[in-house]
Order: C-alpha cells, then structure tokens, then sequence
C-alpha cells in the first residue's frame, strides 16, 4: 500500500470484549482521521450468564464463534458501515507481552537469538504460538572523557569530528527487545470469525498496541492506562511510547454489576441499570454505591502497586493515569477513583486526533470511553 494516496481509504476496528462488541469506522483526510461511523453490540447479562461465569474456572464467559459472527453482522447493519477492511484486537488475557533485556548481538541475528530468551517468558510451546518483536533500544557503555592534556583546548572541530563513534558513545553493550506472542489457534479463529462475518481481516493487533496509539499517541513521558471492561481490568504502564508493563485482574464491570444483584437482590438486567443511574454519587442512602464501593477500592490498589512497583523500579515518576471503559462514565465515578489512587486522573481522549460531526460531541464521553481501543485500531496504517 502507497504512503501516498489521492484517494481516502476507510477502515473499520473491531475490539471483541467479553462483555459487548465495539467498531469504529474512520477515514483518513489530509493527515487527519475522520469518523465515519461506529457501532456498539452489547451482550445480555441475564442471571444464566452469571450462573455459568460462576461454573468456569477461568472466570471469562467464553461466546461462541456463531454468536460473534451474527453480533458483529448485526452491529455493521445497525450502523450501516459497509467498509469491508478491518483491523481486529486480542484480547490481552488471551496474549503475552514483556520487554526483554538481552546483551548485545548484531541485529541480523537478533531474530534467531530472541527464539531461545522468549522461551524463558512465554509459558507456551513456541510451535503454537505467532511470535513478534521489535528492538526499542540499544545502551552503549560511554567512555569517560580523558582529562584535558595541555594544547587540547586548540583541537579544532573537524578533528573532534573526526574521531571514531566509539571514542564519543561507547560500544553497544545491552538491547531492549519488546517480544509479544499469540496463540496461533487464535489467530486462525479470528481469520475465519471476520471471513464468515464478510470482512477483510488486514492486521489483527494486540489490545494493548491500538489503546496506547490512541490515548498516548506520540507523547514519550510514563503515563499509566487503566482499562476497565466488562469482565477484567487491565493496568497498562506506557513509557517512552512503548508497553512497558500490563497486569490483568479478574474484577471489571460484571463483577460490580453482581456485587449490586446479590446486594439487593435483584437480576442482572435491573442491578446493570441502577449502575449506571446512581452509580457512586455522594447520597446518604446510595445503597448501590456501597454495594460497589469495595471492588473499586481493589482496583484502586492494584493499579497503584503496580504503578509504584514501576516508579521504584526505574526511578520514574508517573504522572498521568488515564482511565478508558464503560465504567468510567458512572455517575462520580472519575472523582472517587482519584481519591483512592491520589494520583492525578483523566478521562482518555482518543477523539482529540478525530474529527467528527458536531452532533457527535455530545456523546464524545461515551466514545473516549467505550470505544477507545476500536478508535486505536482503525488508526492503524495497514
């Protein structure tokens, strides 16, 4: 494909949760995206979803095939988007990224070497798994000046200019590799998921990659993104543009959701509902508001650890934490998470790079929220 084009071309993410199915249409105009459309498919949460979430040891309500189909042809159709090219997320339970620290070698054979360091961290059979990576940094040991000998101060420019690269920057020592692998099943099942859906399957990304385009973008400094969705959550350190870091816990927006059904006892649907109304708003009586209160008090903390761990680590400081999903727009949700994290917190904002109708504005908050990761994936130069 052309860097250059004289025609616009659309694209379409698709983000497959666990608990809805997100597309985003964009089109890109003069180095800038244009929203063409987007779609939100929401799968029911009625009570047999929670009885078999309960029986599954994996605690992540697995949908079929069949069902992911029909969700997305029916999210297309609503929309009416008729773009076929598509850009496509795992889910970041079902992948496995980390950055690795490796001595020095030449980089025509990095990708024979990083064969044998990526079986220390990928917990699966290299056979099974699509392996990518790419090197984002090369440390050289820099040499001390030598103390300045009589007549230095006269060495011309040219001279210092002349001298080897090794003399001023040392020589290569250590290279910073980021390794990410998928399972090849998976990879399969989502080539055949958006043939049968009537897509063209262009690049399928890792959850985590399209959310840091969107939401950092090019921004270099530590930012961490916590991702809320329906079945986990997600705490993402970005540093440099690159993932460094990402936890998942087993805590998100169905979880709360139950917490409010069996507090009250009442269904899922009606529990979803007053979620979403009264949320965590400062009322003597918000009985929904104490039903949840202790799960986001653990996602408060573990996205905390975690960012401290990172800071004492490397030295850094953090002082971004932007917050992405559905849950975000609860009603005082923004403001009692920040209490917890004592931290700076922000809504993400992927629709600040998009230009949209002024009709969409007023629904901007649900589209930085909910459709973030889809926004970063048709993002993707394909």
């Amino acid at each position: 494909m052309s860097l250059f084009s004289f025609k616009s071309k659309s694209k379409i993410g698709v983000d497959i949760g666990t608990a809805s199915i997100k597309i985003v249409e964009l089109t890109k105009e003069g180095g800038r995206f244009k929203l063409g459309n987007y779609s939100l498919f929401e799968l029911e949460s009625d009570d047999r979803v929670a009885i078999k979430q309960e029986r599954r040891s994996d605690k992540i309500v697995q949908l079929s095939d069949g069902d992911i189909v029909w969700g997305i042809k029916e999210a297309l159709k609503r929309a009416r988007i008729n773009t076929k090219d598509v850009v496509a997320s795992i889910p970041s339970f079902l992948t496995f990224a980390t950055v690795v620290k490796m001595p020095f070698i030449p980089e025509k054979d990095v990708a024979q070497t990083i064969k044998f360091e990526a079986r220390k961290y990928i917990p699966l059979p290299l056979n099974e798994v699509v392996l990518d990576w790419s090197i984002l940094n090369i440390a050289t040991d820099k040499k001390k000046e030598p103390e300045e000998k009589k007549g230095d101060e006269d060495e011309s420019e040219e001279t210092k200019k002349s001298k080897p690269l090794s003399e001023e920057t040392g020589q290569p020592t250590s290279l910073e590799v980021f390794l990410a692998a998928v399972p090849k099943d998976e990879t399969v099942r989502y080539q055949s998921i958006m043939k049968r859906a009537g897509l063209t399957l262009r690049a399928l990304e890792l959850e985590n990659s399209a959310l840091t385009r969107a939401i950092v973008g090019n921004d270099l400094s530590p930012v961490a993104i916590i991702n809320i969705g329906g079945r986990s959550t997600s705490i993402l350190i970005v540093d440099k543009g690159i993932e460094r870091i990402s936890h998942n816990y087993e805590v998100g927006g169905f979880e709360i959701t139950k917490s409010i059904a069996e507090s009250l006892k009442i269904g899922l649907k009606r529990a979803e509902e007053l979620k979403r109304s009264f949320g965590l708003r400062q009322e003597e009586n918000n009985v929904i508001s104490k039903a949840m209160s202790s799960l986001i008090d653990r996602m408060g903390f573990e996205a905390n650890r975690t960012i401290s761990g990172y800071e004492l680590k490397h030295g850094t400081k953090i002082g971004k934490v932007i917050l992405v999903g559905g849950l975000v727009n609860m009603p005082n949700f923004v403001a009692y998470f920040k209490q917890k994290m004592g931290r700076e917190v922000a809504i993400g904002n992927p629709m600040a790079r998009v230009s949209a109708p002024p009709e969409i504005e007023k629904i901007n908050a649900e589209l930085n929220s909910t459709f973030a990761i889809a926004i970063g994936l048709a993002m993707r130069n394909i």
